[in-house]
């Protein structure tokens, strides 16, 4: 099967119900300390937040998804355009297609050509980078978007369970590093919902990389994606629920004291409060990306409006419920947590 092909698939199958993890990101296990007595107007509530320098209105980074096939560029169009409307970052799926075929870059220029003011995000996976990256490669990838920053996402479980996937991920490291001293932008590692432990996330950051997307598992199964491509979906069923839950990731970052503006939290952020407890517990920004993908397909560019403001407000109520003007007041202490 084709690169492009295997893109549909990926897209297809997010949306599937049968393609999450069996069990939760670990948000469930805490509930908000609820403050009857907050001594707040709703006005009062700042939801800006900062992500590599940049002001946005609040911490949701709609994170990578698609591209690199037909119909992709219609997704990346609408999403970019709301994502400039309402000042949100936004990064575009894995950009390897373009690589191999240049013709497929429209499926991804479109969005900076939809929003040109937009913090839009380039992606290429971290088996591309063992050897470097040559300059001209890294230019394609920057330049087809005229991209605000590099995501390196790392997937080896996927790999694994994909029949044409790599097998090799030795040299992604020294990939990433040589990636940040090249890199005329920002590089942001995520993983793909299998979660990034502390010690990763302390060995990527020792060589430069800016920012952590933890994207932990509970949300969508990325091995369980590829299981259900495969012709036998139960051959290789045992890993369908591998991986680090986000919640247990972010707990591991915070202890080690990496700063709150270097981790984005993802993988199961189902809804606004997720986003909030994520907050709580040690990160500066949130991601999502089955939500919105799923609101594009249904509702189109309308419900995805609806999608973002909504969250906002709803992020901006639980602070006022908490007695939390700024996000930055945001901590454990306003959570209870309910089982270890």
């Amino acid at each position: 099967m084709g690169l492009s092909d295997r893109k549909k698939d990926h897209v297809r199958l997010t949306i599937d119900d049968r393609s999450a993890y069996s069990y939760d990101a670990g948000f469930s296990a805490y509930r908000f300390r609820h403050n009857a007595l907050p001594e707040l107007d709703i006005d009062e509530i700042d939801t800006t937040a900062t992500l590599l320098n940049r002001a946005f209105s609040f911490p949701l980074f709609i994170s990578s998804m698609t591209g690199g096939y037909s119909g992709a560029a219609r997704v990346n169009e609408i999403i970019a355009r709301v994502c400039e409307q309402e000042n949100i970052p936004f990064g575009v799926g894995s950009q390897r297609a373009i690589l191999d075929d240049s013709s497929a870059a429209t499926t991804f220029s479109i969005a900076r050509k939809t929003a040109p003011g937009a913090f839009i995000a380039g992606n290429i996976g971290g088996a591309q980078l063992i050897g470097g990256l040559s300059h001209e490669k890294l230019s394609l990838l920057i330049d087809s978007i005229s991209a605000n920053a590099i995501i390196v996402h790392l997937n080896p479980l996927q790999e694994l369970m994909q029949p044409e996937g790599d097998r090799n991920f030795r040299g992604i490291f020294d990939g990433i590093a040589k990636l940040v001293e090249d890199s005329p932008v920002p590089v942001l590692v995520k993983e793909t919902g299998a979660g990034i432990n502390a010690e990763v996330a302390q060995k990527l950051l020792s060589v430069g990389v800016q920012v952590i997307d933890i994207a932990g598992a509970g949300g969508t199964s990325w091995a369980r994606v590829e299981n259900l491509r495969s012709d036998d979906s139960r051959k290789y069923a045992a890993f369908d629920n591998w991986g680090l839950p986000t919640v247990d990731c972010l707990v591991e970052l915070h202890a080690l004291g990496i700063a709150k503006n270097k981790i984005i939290a993802s993988g199961g952020i189902r809804s606004p409060l997720d986003v909030v407890k994520a907050l709580c517990l040690g990160a500066g920004f949130a991601a999502i990306a089955q939500p919105v993908i799923q609101t594009v397909i249904k509702d189109g560019e309308q419900g995805l409006v609806e999608l973002v403001r909504t969250w906002k407000n709803s992020i901006r109520y639980a602070m006022l419920l908490l007695g939390a003007a700024r996000l930055d007041s945001l901590s454990a202490g306003h959570l209870v947590k309910l089982y270890p």
